[in-house]
């Protein structure tokens, strides 16, 4: 049965019809298997580590000797060793008919030093990884 373009309308007007067409596109998936893949297993393993190490530590002692003894002015004792000591003065001006220096204190500095030994253990990490591969029909191999 053939389609005539040409017809009228309600007002007796000729009237054209132009078919319109729209194509569709329909899309399917599928899953397809290629039989390779792999499968991969982590492990964390803890690992006892020892550490024997040696420290050292320093310890300082400060003393307060009283010396109370006035000396000249050009004569101020200094910072001096004696030993492992280190001996540092401490002055105080006083004040009397004349201006001389006393002798306050003695700071005695004794460093000592000592060893200590230190033993530990400690927990380390350490990562092991292990990989299937599958072969082209999909089996896992034989191990």
């Amino acid at each position: 049965m053939a389609i005539d373009p040409l017809q009228l309308n309600q007002d007796g007007q000729e009237q054209i019809r132009i078919p319109v067409h729209q194509e569709e596109a329909r899309v399917e998936k599928r899953v397809v298997d290629t039989g390779r893949g792999v499968r991969i297993h982590k492990t964390v393993a803890e690992l006892p580590c020892r550490i024997d190490e040696t420290l050292f530590r320093e310890n300082v002692e400060v003393s307060h000797v009283p010396v109370d003894r006035i000396v000249p002015l050009d004569q101020a004792p200094v910072t001096r060793y004696e030993g492992d000591t280190l001996v540092v003065p401490v002055l105080e001006e006083v004040l009397v008919v004349e201006r001389r220096l006393r002798i306050k204190e003695e700071l005695h500095i004794t460093r000592t030093r000592r060893e200590e030994h230190h033993a530990e253990t400690v927990l380390l990490k350490a990562e092991q990884v292990s990989v299937e591969r599958f072969d082209e029909a999909g089996d896992l191999p034989s191990t």
